[in-house]
């Protein structure tokens, strides 16, 4: 694999009232013709974090991009009907401030983006807009939040 140069945030695209972990996702994922849990990390509603793959393994996370990249899944970020929700507790954004302090000592070069950053920039303006995202995860603005230090406010 290549060096890491990414870490990306994502959602598990459940509602919040639905605590998973690695061994439902990776279950899913298996399901699905995976070799194993796309993810790296899979932080819980609890704040609980749990490890995926290896580091040293490619995940398979966001297609184009997994080659040099960690993948980090907080549960949760739909509604009941599955429309995008940004409804993670604070011990998730608590447990993810961690994880990224962490992670970013271990790979000062790698830049803290979410899934919804690496979408193709279809009209080539060099910034990925929101009608351009492929989909919304993980909901938020990680790369803002992470600037700031602060979990973001749900939308309106």
């Amino acid at each position: 694999m290549k060096p890491i140069s990414l870490l990306v945030v994502h959602c598990s695209a459940t509602p919040a009232s639905r605590d998973i972990g690695v061994a439902e996702i990776r279950a899913m994922h298996k399901a699905k013709g995976w070799s194993d849990v796309g993810y790296h990390y899979v932080i819980r509603r609890n704040g609980r974090v749990e490890k995926g793959r290896a580091d040293t393994a490619m995940g398979a996370h966001v297609q184009g991009h997994n080659n040099g990249s960690l993948g980090i899944c907080l549960v949760g970020g739909v509604k009941p009907d599955m429309t995008a929700e940004t409804n993670f507790t604070p011990a998730q954004y608590d447990a993810l401030r961690v994880l990224l302090a962490t992670l970013t000592a271990r790979y000062p070069k790698a830049r803290v983006c979410g899934h919804r950053d690496l979408s193709p920039d279809r009209n080539g303006d060099g910034k990925v807009q929101p009608g351009e995202w492929v989909k919304a995860c993980p909901t938020f603005d990680v790369g803002a939040w992470w600037a700031a230090g602060q979990a973001p406010r749900p939308a309106a």
